[in-house]
């Protein structure tokens, strides 16, 4: 079972011998755990042949070159040198992948698509500003929107449950992006401005695309994908928060300074937010009515 490899071997090895198994028993278990690592870099080999087969067949090409090997270990899972071979070619693992234009580490921290979305951001804004004076400030706001905007909003969802000091590159670049709009120094403070543009904080966005995505999941009108992730919540008795419309929300266990990706999933950080929400909102009819709601709320 591919269960065994989320698994320190040695561990459940010891562990298992101080529980009273021993023997045959023992040394049938040290061989079937044994060099099982191997036998799952085969099978991963031997589906990315099939998978380059398959394009082949029907004219289409797998690049290579732009293919990479993410390896994800679990939190008491050793590091392990694996290479995955496709024909001739050899796929070494690397620390970050990028994705849909989402960077990802090893540790699901997002640290490093923070750190490629914000020089990219500044770069945008330093050419805003070079014609700034030729722009009026309703241009300038709809292209900082187009442009930076929309760019730090890209899959914010991901980022749901980092800590203040991982987003705040994100916010000093949209803090940026509104003295720009109204064309005013580098130290003037920002609060007033987002208010006027009607701009959410940086991590009030990440709250507003997740819950939205709560939205969808509780009402029936998302992604199979997404509404399997949560349960609604369904009181033993009859009770009046039977019509709260309320989630089953996992606990909520991480560490101080970097949760981890466990405890940051939608599954458990979604049902948690919705929760938190007031009931008028929760039981909004449309989902223009829960958004407009949501962002008086956040």
């Amino acid at each position: 079972s591919a269960a065994f490899d989320t698994v320190n071997h040695q561990i459940l090895l010891r562990t298992l011998q101080k529980l009273g198994v021993s023997g045959s028993a023992l040394s049938l278990l040290t061989s079937y755990l044994k060099d099982r690592t191997y036998r799952v870099v085969a099978r991963i080999s031997a589906c990315l042949a099939d998978i380059s087969q398959w394009m082949s067949a029907h004219h289409l090409k797998l690049n290579l070159d732009k293919t990479e090997l993410l390896f994800l270990p679990g939190k008491d899972c050793p590091t392990l040198d694996l290479t995955i071979n496709i024909g001739t070619s050899v796929v070494s693992p690397t620390h970050t992948a990028r994705n849909l234009g989402v960077t990802l580490d090893n540790n699901l921290s997002f640290t490093a698509n923070i750190a490629a979305t914000t020089p990219c951001c500044r770069y945008t804004l330093y050419n805003i500003r070079k014609i700034r004076p030729q722009l009026t400030q309703k241009a300038t706001q709809v292209l900082v929107q187009a442009l930076v905007i929309s760019r730090l909003d890209y899959c914010n969802s991901l980022l749901a449950g980092l800590p203040a000091c991982a987003i705040r590159p994100l916010q000093l670049i949209q803090n940026a992006a509104a003295r720009l709009v109204f064309n005013l120094p580098k130290f003037s403070h920002t609060t007033p401005l987002l208010r006027s543009l009607h701009w959410l904080p940086v991590t009030a966005r990440i709250h507003f695309k997740t819950l939205v995505l709560a939205y969808h999941a509780a009402n029936g009108s998302g992604p199979s994908y997404i509404q399997d992730m949560v349960k609604p919540y369904t009181p033993a008795r009859a009770l009046r928060s039977a019509s709260a419309k309320r989630l089953v929300a996992p606990s909520l266990r991480g560490g101080p300074k970097f949760p981890s990706a466990k405890t940051r999933g939608f599954a458990v950080l979604a049902p948690r937010w919705w929760n938190e929400l007031p009931i008028d909102i929760r039981t909004a009819d449309s989902l223009h009515i829960f958004r407009r709601k949501l962002k008086t709320h956040l």
